[in-house]
């Protein structure tokens, strides 16, 4: 692929704002020799302004998402994209989130622009287990676990029952979640249908890749072992 258009897939700017970059000698190579956009030169050895590119196609990163931002390109209130550099939104390919986080959910996000990834980690054939902490409005009654655990629960309105989740109790009014599906609202849904209401949701892990301590708010690239350890 052609400098002009590598560097302009990742959203530095239009391929007319990356021609004038190398017109103004901005994109050099790791010795801080200028390039030009006809030069055959590694991914990894190009400078904009003096800094390594951001990763080819195949990006994957983890954000820690705060309360009160949606899984969403576009909304009224603001957005996980705004928590990202704004090159981000406009790299080719896309973006994505893998799966969505409600706004009134936080905790371990993925993103990804490689499409099948994205669909291996969502696709139920690969099993990757969630698991969320869920504080409670009421003490748990000591019979959900087994409920969960069961495979016929039903949610309202569906004809499907949950597969088996499993759930650790924390505290009287706290608990541990794993589920091995991702449906519509499912932790809330789950607690619903025995009596009980979700009032804050947390996602820890997905796979076997943990949040840890990132911030709410921060985000980190994820090299290749981080990525394998989604899959166990």
């Amino acid at each position: 692929m052609k400098l002009v258009k590598l560097i302009a897939n990742l959203g530095y700017g239009s391929r007319k704002d990356v021609q004038w970059m190398f017109r103004e000698g901005r994109i050099t190579d790791a010795d801080g020799e200028v390039l030009y956009a006809d030069d055959k030169v590694e991914h990894a050895q190009i400078r904009l302004d003096g800094e390594p590119l951001d990763p080819p196609p195949g990006m994957v990163l983890m954000m820690h998402k705060p309360l009160g931002v949606t899984c969403s390109r576009k909304d009224g209130g603001r957005v996980v994209y705004d928590l990202l550099p704004p090159r981000y939104r406009v790299r080719d390919p896309a973006l994505s989130t893998v799966g969505r986080l409600d706004r009134d959910t936080s905790g371990l996000l993925l993103f990804t622009d490689d499409g099948a990834l994205l669909h291996r980690i969502i696709s139920p054939k690969s099993n990757v287990p969630k698991v969320y902490e869920a504080t409670l409005a009421n003490d748990l009654r000591g019979d959900e676990a087994a409920t969960f655990a069961s495979g016929t629960l039903l949610l309202e309105s569906e004809t499907t029952p949950l597969l088996p989740a499993e759930l650790e109790v924390l505290e009287p009014r706290k608990a541990r979640l794993t589920l091995h599906e991702g449906r519509y609202h499912q932790v809330r849904r789950m607690f619903a249908a025995v009596g009980n209401h979700v009032e804050a949701l947390h996602r820890v892990s997905v796979g076997g890749l943990v949040l840890g301590d990132l911030p709410a708010g921060e985000w980190r690239m994820l090299g290749e072992g981080a990525v394998a350890s989604i899959f166990g």
